[in-house]
This record gives C-alpha cells, structure tokens and sequence, in this order.
C-alpha cells in the first residue's frame, strides 16, 4: 500500500476533548495508519509516495455521523437518492452509524427473524461496500419482542455491533428492557429514540422509559422530531451514563441547551453529534460539519472541542476504531480551510462564526479520495498533491 505524507499543517485538531489541539505540522501514514506526527515524521512524509501539502490549513479527523439511516447500497429509499454516502464523503463524513437496519426500508417486517436476518445482510454487505472508501458500520438491529438470547449470540458472531431500539412491535415502550439487557449482554452498543414520534411505527419515549430502559445511547436528544423537556434532559444527565447524542435534524434551541447543561455537569465527553439523515429533513452531507459550527458559534465551545464531539465522542460511545488523529489509529483525515469571502483566517476561525469550512482534502485508510469538494465552500487555501492519480472531485 502507498505510503502517504501530509506536510505543512497549519492547525491539527486531534478529536480528543482532553488535548483538542497539537502542534505537530507532519503526518506521515503507512499501511493505512498514522505511522508518525510531528518531528519524527519529517523524513518519511516528505518523501511518501503521495504527498499533500496543506499550505497551512487545517487538518481535523475524519468526521463520523453516528446516526445515519442506510438501508442497503448507496440509496435512500426515504429520499430516493443514489449515492447520497459517496457525498458525504465529500462533508468530511468518513464513517456512519447505522441507525437501524430496516427503519427506511418499504415494507420492513416486525418479527424477530427478519429483524436479525437484516442485521446480519447489512452487516456482512457493508463490511464489503464502502462508498468513497467510506465507512459504514452497519447491522444495527432493531430491537424486537421474542429475539432470544441464542439471537444476540448469533448476531454478535456474524458482526452485528450496535442495536436500535424504539421502533419495534412492543405495546407498551418500557417493555423492550428485556432485549435492551440481552443486547448489551452481548456486546451490542443500544441507541434507543427519544422524545416524540418520527415516523409510523416508532412511540414517543419519556425520559421515565428512557431511565428505565438504560440504553447506552440516547438517540437524538434534541428532537427527532420533538426533544425531551428540561427535566427530563436534567435527570438523564444526573441519575445515568447515557451518551447523549444530538442532531442536525433535530431542535437547535434544545441542542444549545444539552451542551450548556452537559458543560454545566461536567459531562461533555457524554456529548457526540450526528445528523438522523436523510430522513425528512433531506439528504444533508454536510449535516455533521454544520452541527459543529453552530454549536461552536453558537453555544461558546471551543472550535477543536466541538469537532471532537463529532470524533473522538462518538468513537467511544459506539466503539468505533476511528474518530482520534494519533500514531497506530486509522488515517480518517480531512484538509479543512476558511471559505473564501470568510473573515476568518483558517478553519477553526470559520467554525467558531458559524461559517462552513471549506474542504480540499478527504483521506481514508491512508488513501486520498476527495480533492476539492463538490459540496462544501471553496476553500482560502487549496491543498495540493503528489503522486495522487485520480481523485473524485469536481473543478471549477
């Protein structure tokens, strides 16, 4: 495999919230992976066989939407669009989180059979299909009355990771707890949808359900559609452990609040963002990079720390192998800059007002696979490239 340098870095943000940023300069990647940074990595990124020159931009770990509704391939029957994750890519997504297998999908059936045969399909397809070089971590089943402990155990074998819960045929939302405990018995990471109902089939679930079901992750907390009351996001805040996840797709105001009040607690490495699309709201590949723009413009966090709700965070509340920016961890990178026509002077600048940052590199596994992005805005300062053949990107 092609070793790969990054050179001339401007700003490094390391998606960590303990040590958001580094002062390193040079990244230099082999076999995929992060092989040195900073002083040590001078002489191998130099003379890598691809070498991007940052030209003192921006260099961020690859985002991940954690809360992304795939079916199967690269289409969204809920939008009918093609290709929606290879644009992402081109957001500075690198990985998704399925949301659970088969929410979208027309005519998706309620028994415990089907939902774990579509874990297992989705799981095993999409550990073969990565659009854009994007990563998908697919499987996520949908939690349903009779899956039995010898289901989860198959799951579990076949690299089902995560579990989704609140859109199964149970009458009553707390009696899904059963599943929930065998879920996590077996390793599964369980997001469960709160506040009020999104689409037929799913209940709206309290902050009472919610702190009796006790799932690892409290899916978009700000509303998807309708975010939880102040009390309610209060008492999950000081009587659990929950990873709260907020959306772009949900209720900005509610957002803003969950920061303050997680920041106020000193919890804020329970924070992580994702965008809950395509849903309704659209297809919105960049739906992750606006979230953190507005909650470092507008909710007073710091640029770095606000990506590292969008890595790091949600690296560790689902268990993912990438999200950090350090020696031994995947190359997930992205080469980031102040739009034209911007104030600010580089992309941390950008993002805490509110301005989209532009994106002249998206790198996966160590492998280059967007230029200039087609999606977000032009960037100040273009990377440029050696050794690169072929890149998917559009000039203008």
């Amino acid at each position: 495999m092609a070793t790969l340098g990054l050179v001339n870095i401007g700003a490094l943000v390391t998606g960590r919230l303990a040590d958001p940023r580094s002062d390193a300069d040079v990244i230099f990647v082999s076999d995929g992976r992060i092989a040195a940074i900073g002083a040590g990595a001078g002489p191998g990124a130099a003379s890598a066989d691809v070498v991007v020159d940052c030209r003192g931009t921006t260099v961020i770990p690859g985002l991940i939407d954690s809360h992304c509704h795939v079916v199967l391939g690269d289409y969204t029957p809920r939008q009918k669009t093609v290709d929606f994750l290879d644009s992402y890519v081109h957001g500075g997504i690198t990985s998704v989180v399925s949301a659970g297998e088969g929410v979208h999908a027309p005519g998706r059936p309620h028994d415990p059979v089907a939902a774990k045969a579509l874990a297992i399909t989705a799981a095993k397809c999409f550990a073969n299909f990565h659009p854009n070089g994007m990563k998908v971590n697919a499987g996520s089943v949908i939690l349903e009355p009779g899956l039995t402990d010898a289901d989860f155990a198959e799951m579990a074998r076949h690299g089902v990771r995560h579990a989704k819960y609140g859109f199964g045929g149970y009458r009553d939302p707390r009696d899904g707890e059963p599943e929930v405990r065998q879920a996590q018995k077996h390793g599964l990471c369980v997001m469960s949808h709160s506040g009020g109902t999104s689409i037929p089939g799913s209940s709206p679930i309290s902050h009472e359900v919610l702190l009796h079901l006790r799932p690892d992750v409290c899916g978009h907390v700000n509303g998807g559609t309708t975010s939880l009351d102040d009390n309610g996001l209060r008492r999950i805040i000081r009587e659990s452990d929950m990873t709260l996840q907020i959306v772009q797709a949900g209720n900005l105001k509610s957002a803003l609040h969950i920061l303050a009040l997680a920041r106020e607690a000193g919890v804020l490495e329970r924070v992580c963002v994702a965008s809950d699309t395509p849903t309704g709201t659209g297809v919105m590949p960049m739906g992750v990079l606006k979230s953190v723009c507005e909650l470092a413009s507008l909710g007073d966090l710091a640029p770095a720390e606000a990506i590292a709700l969008a890595t790091g965070n949600n690296r560790s509340a689902f268990r993912l192998m990438t999200g950090t920016i350090a020696v031994g961890e995947p190359a997930d990178l992205v080469v980031c800059d102040a739009p034209v026509a911007s104030a600010a002077a580089d992309a941390l600048g950008a993002i805490a007002r509110g301005d989209i940052p532009g994106i002249s590199a998206v790198i996966i596994d160590g492998e280059v696979r967007v230029g200039r992005s087609r999606n977000t805005p032009l960037a100040k300062r273009l990377a440029t490239f050696s050794g690169v053949h072929h890149l998917t990107t559009e000039r203008h």
